[in-house]
């Protein structure tokens, strides 16, 4: 999933029309609570975009992201695992974008 995949350099900021959430909506939405998404920040699981004055904004993409933590929670991961399977998701998606420019090159 390419937008749980994300690593902060890779993060674009919001483009017209985007949803954009307060931390107690997307914890809403996320089924967690406010504290565990400030500790997914704090361990670099997620990184919200940040309004002039500092106040955690969230995409539908760090919704989905949100979910997937949850998900990976279920299953028993701590979250150094979490971090590690995020990291190995991120490197599998590269890989597969450059897989497909490699495909799709006419032949030389």
């Amino acid at each position: 999933m390419d937008a749980v995949s994300r690593t902060p350099e890779q993060k674009p900021g919001p483009r017209a029309g985007q949803a954009l959430y307060a931390i107690s909506v997307a914890a809403k939405l996320a089924g967690t609570g406010q504290q565990n998404i400030r500790l997914y920040e704090t361990k670099g699981l997620i990184l919200p975009e940040r309004t002039a004055g500092g106040t955690r904004q969230y995409s539908n993409a760090d919704i989905g992201l949100l979910l997937h933590i949850g998900e990976l929670l279920d299953q028993g991961l701590n979250l150094a695992g979490i971090a590690k399977v995020l990291e190995l998701e991120a490197a599998n998606a590269e890989l597969r974008r450059a897989l497909r420019r490699a495909r799709s090159r006419p032949d030389t």
